[in-house]
């Protein structure tokens, strides 16, 4: 990606170094990629941090290296910070084209666990948007396990990442997060979790969305939609599953299979309008 040099977000907090510990001890992110990756794009943090804390999730790492992004004025802050701007920027193109204001979320970067309105997290649960106070939440040593455990590295792959939880944001900008919620309350567990999967792919269709106004700026350089599907595909829960525990089982599923996130990802970048994204649609999925 041709970042350097762009403007870069002014709406980004920066807790690392700081706050207390993670709860049992400092939770590493190594030791939990499973579960990081699982919940990466939309899970529950709450349910999560019970999971790690409950000994469900290996509380172990096999890294002592410090985390990425902890240096007072680093390069990874830089380029996310540059990546935020840039959905700022094309988001708010979209919202004023449709008569209405944009309102950006704000990127709190953090080490280790965060306060945020939906609770005390643990950065085993990856990043993640938290609706209660319209804020992405990242520790972006994440991005090491990603391309590492993975195979997805790359900046564009970083940066769908963040896209897609910008994504959220749009949803509850738009009211969809409160109408799946409100619907979820209502369902038996297996329609819960195929409205879960059907809000994670629109989020990913709303990351396209961006990517295709990034590759018209100069943004994006010849190689980054691969690094972005790439991501996508990795972090299906067919995949996941499959990795996991040996098997799959469909009917868990609350945010897509690899094929699933690929195809609304790409529906995205291919046509950069937002009315495309309707994940929600009987004939969808």
């Amino acid at each position: 990606m041709d970042w350097k040099g762009r403007r870069q977000s002014s709406n980004v907090e920066d807790r690392r170094g700081g706050g207390r510990a993670a709860r049992g001890g400092a939770v590493g992110i190594g030791g939990v990629v499973l579960l990081v990756l699982y919940l990466v794009l939309g899970g529950d943090p709450e349910v999560a941090l019970q999971a790690v804390e409950s000994g469900a999730i290996s509380n172990s790492s096999n890294s002592s290296s410090a985390p990425a992004g902890s240096g007072v004025d680093d390069e990874s802050r830089a380029f996310i910070s540059t990546v935020l701007a840039d959905t700022e920027d094309a988001w708010g193109a979209i919202f004023t084209a449709a008569g209405q204001r944009y309102q950006p979320a704000k990127l709190v970067l953090f080490t280790g666990a965060v306060d945020s309105a939906c609770g005390y997290t643990s950065a085993a649960v990856g990043p993640f948007y938290c609706p209660g106070d319209r804020q992405v939440y990242i520790d972006l040593s994440f991005y090491d396990d990603l391309a590492r455990s993975y195979g997805a590295p790359g900046d564009f792959a970083q940066a769908y990442v963040l896209a897609h939880e910008v994504g959220h944001h749009i949803q509850t900008l738009t009211g969809v997060s409160r109408q799946v919620s409100d619907a979820r309350r209502r369902a038996s567990e297996a329609e819960a979790n195929q409205l879960s999967v059907m809000q994670e792919l629109q989020a990913d269709c709303y990351a396209g969305v961006w990517g295709h106004r990034a590759s018209k700026t100069g943004l994006l350089e010849a190689g980054d939609l691969e690094e972005g599907l790439r991501a996508a595909a990795a972090i299906g829960d067919d995949r996941l599953q499959k990795q996991s525990q040996g098997y799959v089982v469909p009917e868990s599923f609350t945010h897509g299979s690899s094929e699933q996130r690929v195809r609304w990802f790409s529906e995205g970048l291919k046509y950069g309008d937002m009315e495309r994204c309707d994940t929600f649609s009987a004939s969808s999925l």
